[in-house]
């Protein structure tokens, strides 16, 4: 598409005024008029010829393959043009991208330009790069040539993996400098590992009398912490975890802390199971051992939507707890507002909990605390802040009754959820609660 420029329609607009201040002052030159239009006219066609044809660009598309929650994926543009231009570039996109920028970019002649457009992704799901807009100028100015070239390209955007195998491998980097090697987790397990001399220090119920009778010396069992532990990943997917922190929403900060702990469980021979949930279940994943269990692991977070429907507590935590036919380790990742809303959510971790070991993990939103401690300026703010404590209040009361229960409760800030949730799991693991 070829048209003219605002600077070529504000120098031909200028033919009007200038007509009538000539047919004011000199009628004799208003004629002028005409030929200053079509002068102007002369040149936006001058400038048409000048401007080389963009059927003459080649450019080549080539997006990253997949894009990571949280992270910043590239679209690489390579240009080849037969002579040096300047062209303006957009996508065309569809899906939870930031929206896109005009780029700019200069392009030399018989030579291959490369350029990269960065693609922001807010949320998990598909984008779609329909087509790529181009632009280019003539030398003076006075027109534009546009055109839309397709591309029908898509792009998944999946958990930050990426921050998985980083995590992974500073947990598992003591490993590195003895190679590949069995690691016995000695703990308050019930598996029971060896006989060794009692010494000052063990704990004296854990003597073995028929033994050291036979022996004649005191000899105290010795045990490991136990495998084979189911671990479900349960999340809810309603309105509430919509709500983003940090740029991310909640569900996706939840997701990236659960890949961490099941790689980590899965390496240490626990099985690991998906549990999605809000008014009606979304997922369910049998518990499965191996880490070749990761990457379908994977797959079925991405697949775990955002919903607006508010989360059905009983009908989730009930359908679950019938599920599971042994003890297992429930990971519970959810949010609430207030006791009032908490109440069914207390009442059917208390059927839960009677069977299995649950701990519940929210995110700490630093909102509502810098609105507690933010100077007062005006009226509003001192009611900001009342409201605000009072939040916090309540749901320091739903943590207290939580833990009262037995039931092991997080709520820590979306940039340690993930060094906290396997700490959790480790100290449960070394007193064998499950």
């Amino acid at each position: 598409m070829i048209k003219p420029t605002l600077r070529a329609v504000f120098l031909f607009a200028l033919s009007a005024p200038l007509a009538l201040f000539l047919a004011m002052a000199r009628p004799d030159l208003w004629s002028w008029s005409f030929a200053y239009g079509l002068m102007i006219l002369a040149a936006i066609g001058f400038d048409m010829l000048l401007t080389p044809r963009l059927k003459r660009v080649v450019v080549d598309v080539t997006p990253t393959e997949r894009l990571f929650i949280g992270e910043t994926g590239h679209c690489r543009i390579r240009i080849r043009a037969r002579a040096a231009c300047h062209l303006d570039l957009l996508l065309e996109q569809r899906g939870p991208l930031d929206q896109p920028r005009v780029e700019h970019v200069y392009a030399r002649a018989a030579a291959s330009t490369d350029h990269v457009i960065a693609l922001t992704p807010r949320q998990r799901g598909r984008v779609f790069l329909d087509a790529l807009w181009l632009r280019m100028r003539g030398p003076t100015g006075l027109i534009e040539i546009s055109e839309r070239r397709p591309l029908g390209q898509m792009i998944d955007i999946v958990p930050n993996v990426r921050g998985v195998q980083n995590a992974a491998l500073q947990f598992f980097s003591s490993e590195a400098i003895h190679g590949v090697k069995v690691q016995r987790q000695k703990g308050e397990g019930a598996e029971f590992e060896a006989l060794r001399d009692y010494v000052p220090g063990l704990d004296p119920r854990h003597l073995d009398w028929k033994h050291s009778a036979r022996h004649g010396k005191l000899l105290c069992k010795e045990f490991q912490t136990e495998r084979n532990h189911q671990i479900i990943l349960a999340f809810d997917t309603g309105y509430l975890m919509r709500e983003p922190i940090a740029g991310l929403a909640r569900l996706d900060h939840a997701i990236n802390a659960a890949l961490v702990l099941s790689w980590i469980s899965l390496r240490s021979g626990d099985l690991v199971g998906l549990y999605g949930f809000d008014a009606v279940v979304r997922s369910f994943h049998v518990p499965m051992r191996g880490l070749a269990r990761f990457s379908s692991l994977q797959r079925a977070t991405a697949e775990l939507d955002y919903h607006t429907e508010e989360t059905n507590f009983t009908l989730g935590l009930t359908e679950l707890n019938i599920r599971l036919k042994r003890r297992a380790l429930i990971i519970l990742f959810t949010d609430f507002v207030d006791t009032v809303t908490a109440e069914l959510l207390i009442e059917n971790l208390q059927r839960v909990a009677n069977r299995h070991v649950v701990v519940l993990v929210t995110l700490r939103d630093n909102l509502l605390q810098n609105t507690v401690d933010q100077d007062p300026q005006s009226f509003e703010h001192v009611a900001e802040s009342v409201i605000a404590q009072d939040f916090i209040r309540e749901r320091s009361i739903v943590f207290e009754r939580l833990q009262r229960m037995g039931l092991h409760c997080l709520d820590v800030p979306s940039t340690s959820l993930s060094i906290a949730l396997i700490n959790r799991y480790l100290l449960i693991k070394e007193r064998g609660l499950i």
